[in-house]
């Protein structure tokens, strides 16, 4: 059964405000009249807060079993309403991608955690949702969120189709969808109320053509999940490796339900290329790593190399040392040497223990500081097109380094690193050695030049 995640911030009578997560059967209610105690989260309080669930209504509208209590804080439950911002967050939090559901959550609990759940004089609440990594389920809860719970902003979308399912929604509605994960270009141009913290396989891409041109490497196979972002990583790399003078041998696409990359990099073992470019999403990177070293391919002198997905920070210190010198480039790092990643690191690790953040959780933190900084900006007016216009030309220092928010094409402007895999003190991690600065997508950029 799919669940839902309800994140819910409980007014405690002190200066803090308790956040509750309740898990729900989607469709399913409460007895009837129930009254639940949960203890306080609060680090100020040892008190306990009461959290009312109503009854049924009955055929003819009334309400049944409500105690005389419970009708006496309909009222300030009423009031406190009004000064609340809900956020609903849909997220794969189940299925193949659920690595990213996950990531980004967390890092959404931890922003608030560290930052208050006050933005703009307003409450901000959070009500996750579970889409499972399917497009109609997406649409269908964003659907619920802005008809049932009066949401005031949509986020999270940890693919592209999920993404796009929602976009039409999002302009009807005229609601903020802050894209957190889905990576293809044009994703920011379904609708006018798409705002992206994530990045652009472009963006990410670009560089690394220019990487291995810089390397030597004349002839290179891409290797990409079918279907959006690795069609704009495929796309990127050909363009710019053969503007270059390199040679793309071959382009392979694998499906992207139930990959099996054996076949294609078997492929390239026939091929025989100076490298491997390859794109997968979050998540699917150890995969890669092991058939590509089941295949003998680490020591046939084929270098393999691609964008952050793949030695993706969530995974890699599992991945072995098997990937040590393995080179990318991404916007972000668990790495990053700045003070600002260093408090969120070590926030994450905290609050998530055995756990260390990727660039999904970035996405994520940085889609909640969107989404306080415009509530700051319009004192807390939660209007669809106000938060969107507060949104564009946003710029803050991120735990990934500077970024900014493209009034024009409301995307994400950040710097793209050059990395390598490193063991430090017995861990492995993608250190950084050099940055294309202030990197705007490549495919609004070119048309807006013509």
């Amino acid at each position: 059964m799919r669940r839902d995640f309800r994140r819910r911030v409980v007014p405690t009578g002190y200066d803090a405000a308790v956040t509750v997560l309740d898990e729900d059967p989607v469709g399913g209610s409460p007895p009837a009249g129930t009254i639940r105690r949960i203890p306080s989260q609060g680090p100020e309080t040892n008190s306990r807060e009461t959290i009312m669930t109503f009854s049924k209504t009955t055929r003819r509208g009334a309400l049944t079993g409500i105690s005389v209590a419970a009708l006496a804080l309909i009222t300030p439950f009423a009031a406190y309403a009004e000064d609340v911002v809900k956020v609903g967050l849909i997220l794969p939090m189940t299925g193949p991608s659920a690595s990213t559901g996950r990531q980004i959550s967390q890092a959404v609990a931890l922003y608030q955690a560290m930052n208050g759940t006050k933005a703009g004089g307003k409450t901000v609440e959070v009500i996750v949702k579970d889409d499972t990594g399917v497009a109609d389920v997406t649409k269908r809860l964003a659907q619920e969120l802005i008809v049932n719970d009066k949401v005031s902003v949509l986020a999270g979308f940890g693919l592209t189709p999920l993404a796009l399912a929602t976009a039409p929604i999002s302009t009807q509605a005229k609601v903020p969808q802050v894209v957190m994960a889905a990576a293809t270009a044009t994703i920011t141009e379904a609708s006018p109320y798409i705002v992206r913290t994530s990045f652009t396989l472009p963006q990410a891409t670009v560089p690394a053509a220019d990487l291995a041109t810089k390397n030597g490497w004349k002839k290179v196979i891409t290797l990409v999940s079918d279907y959006g972002p690795g069609i704009d990583a495929e796309k990127a790399f050909g363009a710019q490796f053969t503007a270059n003078g390199g040679t793309v041998a071959a382009a392979l696409r694998v499906p992207l339900k139930n990959p099996d990359f054996a076949p294609f990099l078997q492929r390239v073992a026939d091929e025989k290329p100076d490298a491997l470019f390859v794109f997968v999403p979050s998540g699917f990177g150890a995969l890669v790593i092991k058939q590509f070293v089941e295949r003998g391919l680490d020591k046939s002198g084929v270098k393999l190399f691609g964008t952050g997905d793949l030695p993706d920070d969530d995974q890699l210190d599992g991945m072995g040392d098997v990937v040590i010198g393995l080179i990318s480039t991404h916007h972000y790092s668990a790495a990053h040497p700045s003070p600002e990643n260093k408090a969120f690191v070590d926030a994450y690790v905290k609050a998530n223990p055995g756990q260390r953040p990727n660039f999904m959780a970035v996405g994520g933190y940085d889609g909640m500081a969107a989404i306080y900084k415009a509530l700051e900006k319009t004192k807390g007016d939660a209007d669809g097109t106000k938060l969107v216009e507060a949104m564009k030309g946003l710029a803050w220092v991120s735990p990934r380094g500077p970024m900014s928010i493209d009034p024009e094409t409301r995307d994400v402007i950040q710097n793209i690193y050059v990395r390598k895999v490193e063991k430090v003190d017995g861990h492995l991690w993608n250190i950084e050695s050099e940055a294309f600065e202030k990197v705007k997508d490549p495919v609004k950029a070119a048309k807006m030049k013509k």
